[in-house]
C-alpha cells in the first residue's frame, strides 16, 4: 500500500520503520519539514515529505499530538481511511472543551476530519512493544491491539494491517466507544491478549 504517516516520533517513527519492512510504500511527514526526515528516510527507504504529500496517500497515519488536529489538511484527508494513533494528554494539548464534557478524542478528531474514515489504534501500545514484539498469527503471547471505528470497510482494511504487523486485532466498537481505550483503562499500555482486550475494555468505566 502506498501510506502516509504525519509524525515521526515514537509511534510514527516506529510504523515507518515497520511497514516499510513489510514493503509497504511510505511517505513520512512533520511539521519539521521533510529536511529533517534525512536520516529516517535514509534508514527505511520511505519517503520524507510534507504533510500534505502524506495526507494524499492511500492510507493515513495521524501520530501527532492532539492539539494540532485542527490545522491537517482536512480536504485532503477527506475520502481516505485515516488511523488515528493519538491520545488526549491535557498537560500537552490543553484542555480540549469537548473531550472534557464526554466527546471522545477520535469523534473529535473525526469533527475536524469531515469524509475521512478514522480508525482508531495504536494508541494503546508501547512503541518499542510496537518495533518488536509482533508475533506471527497463533503465536504464544500476541499482543492484541483494539480497532474502533464507524466505517466497518475501513476498520476491516486496518485490523488486517494490524494483523500483518504480528498483533491481534481486537473490534472494540464504534468511534463513541473509542473511550474504552484511551489513557487510563485497562487496555492502555497493558499488552493483554485478545481475551484480555475483550475483557479489559468490558471493565472500562469513565
Amino acid at each position: 500500500m502506498k501510506i502516509g504517516i504525519i509524525g515521526s516520533g515514537h509511534i510514527g517513527g516506529t510504523l515507518t520503520r515497520r511497514w516499510r519492512e513489510l514493503g509497504h510504500d511510505v511517505t513520512v511527514a512533520n511539521s519539521r519539514g521533510p529536511g529533517s526526515l534525512a536520516g529516517l528516510a535514509a534508514e527505511t527507504g520511505a519517503t520524507a515529505g510534507t504533510v500534505a504529500d502524506a495526507a494524499r496517500a492511500e492510507l493515513v497515519v495521524l501520530a501527532v499530538p492532539l492539539r494540532v488536529v485542527p490545522g491537517l489538511p482536512a480536504a485532503d484527508l477527506a475520502g481516505r481511511v485515516v488511523i488515528d494513533a493519538d491520545n488526549y494528554y491535557p498537560s500537552r494539548d490543553g484542555r480540549i472543551a469537548e473531550i472534557e464534557a464526554g466527546t471522545t478524542s477520535s469523534r473529535w478528531t473525526a469533527e475536524h476530519l469531515p469524509g475521512a474514515q478514522l480508525v482508531k489504534v495504536f494508541n494503546t501500545i508501547q512503541s518499542g512493544h510496537l518495533l518488536s514484539l509482533g508475533r506471527p498469527p497463533g503465536g504464544q503471547g500476541r499482543i492484541a491491539l483494539p480497532v474502533a471505528a464507524d466505517d466497518a470497510t475501513a476498520k476491516r482494511l486496518v485490523m488486517g494491517l494490524v494483523d500483518e504487523l504480528g498483533f491481534d486485532p481486537v473490534d472494540s466498537g464504534g468511534l463513541d466507544d473509542s473511550w474504552r481505550q484511551e489513557p487510563g483503562t485497562p487496555v492502555y499500555g497493558t499488552d493483554r491478549d485478545a481475551a484480555g482486550v475483550l475483557a479489559g475494555l468490558a471493565a472500562a468505566s469513565r
